[in-house]
């Protein structure tokens, strides 16, 4: 077979279309590539040589269309392949191993990883928002287009030592609690080449200092003005942050209620337990203006969620910004919205209520054997104690009735006969 140096000159050219069937023309300059025309006008580059998986007699398999590749390209592809054929590697298998490769690559990212993290096990963590913040903001951002398997223990370090220099302690070991649950949540699932977490060996008190627990809790005039707050900030954090006051539950667990799980006429919300922190259902007695709250909101047919901005579809969201709306309107700062149930479980000490009792309603494990063999509900004592709850939350948010008062129908007809408006227990204006 003749050769020639090809060219786009040449390869253009009308006179090398054959009448019928196909023409190779073979290139000068590299051994075995060949230009090969169809009677249909059709151009593409071939290699015509002996292969690994068949070294008996030459064959021919294509490179690329001409315009796909260019003929630089053609010819640098085609050395590439003898280059592999001299090594006894077949082009074919280790462009299949290169592909197969690149896709692994893309799939273990370190973004990839990430968002199937959140997106598979964000609801087994206790504070979502805050989870997909942190590891979008502080890990994701910096490393999402590199491997998981690239991430080094330096680099985890160096990230949650930013974290301490802007003084951002307590963030710090959240950070690093969540970055520890991602490393070894990705190699349990067996899916992303991973087998070692580079923060294994990193201890959070060496790089960020001792966990301090959080002590902050919101006065008797910052409880007002942040309830005060609520009712400027309208439906649908408004309320929800009131039912947070009012329950002391998590953020979530409120946030994400939808109405099946409530039954009004027994005044009871109902958390089942992939929901719950704990893995167990927690029954929440609504105590009167809880339930009145509850029954004041607007309700949509497009789906089932309480506290929603697309009617019902989906759960509210963006705490981040409604909490900065709520600190210009209450002029309240310096707290978390974690820190409205840690005031409410500090009011309820001085309750009369048992401890085992105060610590049931905001859904702590119960100690000791009840956890495990005490599966009394404690329904009745949790509604009573959320009942005082109410009353003391009243005397706060309306300074001229007593603190010290103990008698419900005293305060209900208080309520009823001097004021114009119930602080608590106000509807919620509905929004549409």
């Amino acid at each position: 077979m003749a050769k020639v140096t090809l060219s786009d000159r040449f390869i253009a050219s009308e006179k090398r279309v054959p009448n019928i069937g196909r023409k190779d023309y073979t290139d000068a300059l590299v051994p075995g590539l060949a230009l090969r025309v169809t009677a249909a006008g059709h151009k593409s580059f071939v290699l015509i040589t002996r292969y690994p998986s068949r070294p008996a007699h030459p064959t021919r398999r294509a490179l690329g269309d001409y315009g796909e590749l260019t003929l630089d390209e053609a010819r640098e592809k085609a050395r590439g392949w003898i280059a592999l054929i001299r090594k006894g590697i077949d082009p074919r298998i280790e462009e299949a191993r290169s592909k197969a490769a690149t896709q692994r690559r893309q799939v273990n990212t370190f973004g990839a990883v990430a968002a199937a993290f959140l997106d598979r096990h964000a609801a087994g963590l206790a504070k979502v928002e805050e989870a997909k913040r942190i590891i979008n903001a502080e890990f994701a951002k910096p490393w999402g287009a590199r491997p998981i398997t690239d991430i080094l223990p330096e680099e985890c370090a160096a990230a949650i030592r930013a974290i301490v220099k802007r003084g951002a302690r307590y963030q710090a070991h959240n950070a690093f609690g969540y970055l520890r649950r991602l490393f070894n949540w990705a190699i349990g699932t067996n899916e992303f080449g991973i087998t070692v977490s580079p923060v294994a060996a990193l201890r959070p008190s060496d790089l960020i200092g001792k966990r301090e627990a959080r002590e902050r809790t919101l006065t008797d005039d910052e409880l007002r003005a942040v309830w005060g707050a609520c009712d400027k900030l309208g439906y649908p954090y408004g309320p929800l942050f009131r039912l947070l006051m009012l329950t002391g539950q998590r953020e979530r667990e409120i946030a994400d209620m939808s109405w099946s799980e409530i039954d009004l006429g027994k005044s009871l919300l109902t958390i089942p337990a992939d929901r719950m922190k704990g893995g167990r259902s927690h029954a929440v007695p609504l105590a009167p203006d809880a339930l009145a709250l509850v029954q004041a909101l607007p309700r949509f047919d497009g789906g089932e969620f309480v506290f929603t901005t697309t009617v019902g579809q989906k759960a509210v969201n963006g705490f981040s910004k409604a909490k900065v709306r709520i600190d210009k309107l209450s002029g309240v700062a310096g707290w978390k919205i974690h820190d409205l149930r840690r005031t409410m479980r500090t009011h309820l000490s001085a309750l009369p209520v048992q401890d085992m009792v105060r610590e049931l309603v905001i859904a702590h494990a119960k100690p000791g054997l009840h956890k495990v063999y005490d599966l009394h509900s404690y329904e009745t004592e949790k509604r009573e104690c959320f009942v005082l709850w109410e009353m003391r939350l009243l005397a706060i948010l309306t300074p001229s009735v007593p603190a010290g008062v103990a008698d419900l129908g005293e305060a209900r007809s208080r309520r009823r006969g001097g004021a114009t408006r119930d602080p608590i227990a106000a509807p919620v204006e509905a929004v549409s």
